[in-house]
């Protein structure tokens, strides 16, 4: 989960309103259209677990996400604000988000704010709360871990992607204790660099920023 960068509303969404028309009412090809725009905004990865994510004309493993479920926020079904790529785990992200009880005020939105002003990713697959957080942060960084399970199943995904960076953050690790930051930082902004669209790229590069 990281910090997204949303761009202009595909202008298919024009055409539909609440109270007149349905998220049905979609055509194949407003789902695509919105899909460009979801993937130039996600780098083709869920929005929440940055899993990589596919899609064909006829099959696919993601969904077109409302951050704010239709059944519970109607007014928002068209609401590019409300809209995002997710992964079709139901043991994690989207879906399993909607199963869930929660207030959305309490859950991390990436297009609003900054992940990383939240939570940290360890090397062991777990993420956990930033340290030194706001009572209201806190809340929110432990409600967005519970309600899309990101300590779940993903945890043990991320330890396996994360591991063949391990010996890259102590080679960093080892430089900046030996060696002036103007030294070792390119050795760091080079591997930042290298995993830039990466699945799971936020899990990875918290551990190389260790």
């Amino acid at each position: 989960m990281h910090k997204l960068n949303r761009p202009a509303a595909p202008v298919c969404l024009r055409r539909f309103r609440h109270g007149r028309d349905t998220w049905r009412d979609l055509s194949h090809s407003d789902r695509a259209s919105i899909w460009v725009s979801l993937d130039q905004m996600q780098q083709h990865r869920c929005a929440y677990c940055e899993r990589p994510i596919r899609r064909n004309e006829y099959s696919g493993d993601a969904h077109i996400e409302h951050f704010r479920q239709r059944g519970r926020h109607p007014q928002g079904t068209f609401d590019w604000q409300n809209l995002f790529g997710s992964c079709n785990k139901t043991d994690s992200c989207g879906k399993h988000k909607d199963v869930q009880h929660y207030d959305h005020q309490h859950l991390i939105k990436m297009d609003d704010e900054d992940p990383d002003n939240f939570l940290r990713f360890l090397p062991d697959g777990q993420v956990v709360p930033a340290d030194n957080l706001t009572e209201n942060k806190l809340i929110r960084a432990r409600e967005t871990i519970r309600v899309f399970n990101l300590n779940g199943p993903l945890r043990q995904i991320r330890k396996v992607n994360v591991k063949g960076y391990l010996d890259d953050a102590k080679e960093i690790a080892l430089f900046a204790e030996e060696f002036d930051e103007s030294d070792w930082r390119p050795l760091l902004e080079d591997r930042l660099k290298s995993i830039e669209g990466l699945p799971f790229e936020t899990a990875i590069r918290h551990v190389l920023q260790i």
